[in-house]
């Protein structure tokens, strides 16, 4: 299982999971069990095999277009004009963007989707959990000295929301997507820690901590940033498209 399973299992321990590169076999497994249920597939944009009723595709606001250039010069999957298929846009991490260059985007995104609602997304950091599942809320650690770490593909993102959240960060650690916490990495990581002074926590993503489970790393409480996403522009009209598109469904045989 992968570490992003691994999150989701950890936070929606109700909710099936099926893993499969053909996203068409994944489908017809899901639905064996129970035939009317929603499939949510996650970065299914590029597979084209498989019908669908809703093509929603996020754009990170740090770097909205991927360099302009597909992997691996750039972090795009298929071109950008690709985005006249999508249905919905939404613009994530909105609130680390500028009203003006919020507009830009949407500007942009209107000349190649002119048919696609538009969402703007906010990464709201509420909690500090354990591995054990406990707790904490921001306000407790408001001003508290923490060091941070995190192999996720775009760090920048992470690095704006620990400052959104009151914490005074002695440093962060960037390291690779996915990664896998080897014995050695972790020895390097716990030194780093020790070298910090006055830290009340070393603080990770949730995409991380899967990967640690331990509740402790170089002696201090080892915590990730529970964040919660909000919709700041457009929940509206996505309800009204949801609510369509379930009618439409009940009604067909």
């Amino acid at each position: 299982m992968n570490d992003e399973a691994m999150e989701i299992a950890a936070r929606l321990p109700g909710v099936r999971q099926v893993q499969n590169p053909d996203r068409v076999a994944a489908a017809r497994e899901a639905l064996v069990d129970s035939p009317r249920q929603v499939l949510l597939l996650d970065d299914a944009f590029q597979h084209r095999r498989i019908a669908r009723d809703l093509d929603i595709v996020l754009l990170d606001a740090l770097e909205p277009f991927g360099y302009e250039h597909l992997l691996p010069r750039g972090l795009l999957r298929e071109p950008v004009s690709s985005l006249a298929r999508a249905q919905v846009v939404a613009l994530s991490r909105a609130d680390a963007a500028s009203e003006p260059r919020r507009r830009e985007i949407q500007s942009r995104v209107r000349s190649l989707a002119p048919q696609a609602l538009w969402l703007e997304l906010a990464h709201q950091p509420t909690a500090l959990v354990s591995h054990g599942g406990v707790n904490e809320p921001l306000e407790a650690w408001r001003g508290r000295r923490v060091a941070a770490f995190c192999g996720i593909g775009n760090p920048a993102g992470f690095r704006h929301t620990l400052a959104s959240c009151g914490l005074q960060v002695a440093g962060l650690q960037e390291l690779p997507d996915h990664f896998a916490y080897p014995p050695r990495a972790i020895a390097d990581l716990e030194a780093w820690l020790r070298g910090q002074s006055g830290i009340a926590a070393a603080v990770c993503t949730r995409k991380d901590l899967v990967k640690l489970p331990r509740e402790r790393l170089a002696g201090l409480p080892l915590v990730a940033l529970e964040i919660e996403l909000a919709i700041a522009a457009g929940q509206k009209e996505l309800e009204v498209i949801l609510a369509e598109l379930i009618a439409r469904k009940l009604r067909s045989p």
